[in-house]
C-alpha cells in the first residue's frame, strides 16, 4: 500500500455483507452515509468489496452529470470492478460524511457511530476525495443538440465519483439543505436524511411504521422493550 492510498476503513461494529442499500432518493453524499444501513436482521455494510462498490456506483449512475457509464447489472460481468483502493477510498468518504453528520444532528445513536474519530479526520478526508481527481467545464455542442456544458475529467469513473460526491458534501454541509439534515431515529435504524418537509420524521415509510408500532407497544406496555 503506498502513501497516497488510505488505511482501510472499519466497518461499524457488527455490521454485515449486505444486498444493496435502498436509495431513499436523497442528495448522493446521503446515499453514500447510507450503505450503512439496518433492519430487523441487524446491520449491514454495503461497501465491504469491489463488487459491492461497483454494484453502487451502477444504481447511482444516472445521478452524475454526465453519467458514469458504467451500465447496468447485465453489465456486472464484463466491466472491470473497482480495484481495492478505489474501495477504502469510497469507505473512507461514507465513514467521514457519517461523523460530519452525526457532528451537525448531534447524534448519539451508539450504532450509527463512524471510525472516523473526529471532525478535523473527517474534514480532512473530504477535501483528500475532493482533490483526488478534479474535473474542469467542457462545452459540448454539435448541429442537432443546443451547447451543454459537461465535466472534462483525465480520470476513471471511480476516482470521478468520488471527488464528485466530495464536491457535493461541501455544498450539502455549506447550503440550505445542512438544515434539513437529520438522523432518523426510527428502532434499530442508522441512516441519515435531509427533511424537504416539515411533516416528514423517518428516513422511509419503513421506518415510520416501525416507529409507530414501537409507540403502541410502548403505550401498552409501559416499561418493557420496544417490540
Amino acid at each position: 500500500m503506498d502513501s497516497s492510498t488510505p488505511p482501510p476503513a472499519a466497518a461499524p461494529p457488527g455490521a454485515r455483507p449486505a444486498p444493496p442499500p435502498p436509495l431513499l432518493g436523497e442528495p448522493l453524499p446521503v446515499e453514500l452515509m447510507n450503505t450503512v444501513w439496518a433492519d430487523r436482521e441487524g446491520e449491514y455494510d454495503a461497501l465491504l468489496d469491489a463488487g459491492d462498490l461497483a454494484r453502487w456506483l451502477r444504481s447511482v449512475d444516472a445521478r452524475f452529470s454526465p453519467p458514469l457509464d458504467l451500465g447496468g447489472p447485465e453489465a456486472e460481468a464484463s466491466v472491470p470492478a473497482p480495484d481495492r483502493p478505489s474501495v477504502e477510498r469510497f469507505r473512507e468518504l461514507r465513514d467521514a460524511l457519517r461523523r460530519l453528520a452525526a457532528v451537525a444532528t448531534r447524534d448519539t445513536r451508539p450504532t450509527a457511530a463512524s471510525p472516523v474519530p473526529d471532525l478535523a479526520a473527517a474534514v480532512g478526508a473530504v477535501n483528500r476525495a475532493c482533490a483526488y481527481a478534479p474535473t474542469w467545464s467542457r462545452l459540448a455542442w454539435n448541429e442537432d443538440e443546443p451547447p451543454a456544458r459537461a465535466d472534462g475529467s483525465s480520470y476513471g469513473p471511480e476516482a470521478r465519483a468520488l471527488s464528485r460526491i466530495a464536491e457535493e458534501t461541501v455544498q450539502l454541509f455549506t447550503g440550505p439543505d445542512a438544515a434539513g439534515l437529520r438522523a432518523c431515529h426510527a428502532p434499530g435504524c442508522v441512516r441519515y436524511f435531509v427533511r424537504a418537509h416539515p411533516r416528514r420524521e423517518w428516513c422511509s415509510a419503513g421506518c415510520g411504521n416501525r416507529a409507530r408500532v414501537a409507540r403502541h407497544y410502548r403505550r401498552h406496555h409501559p416499561g418493557g422493550a420496544d417490540a
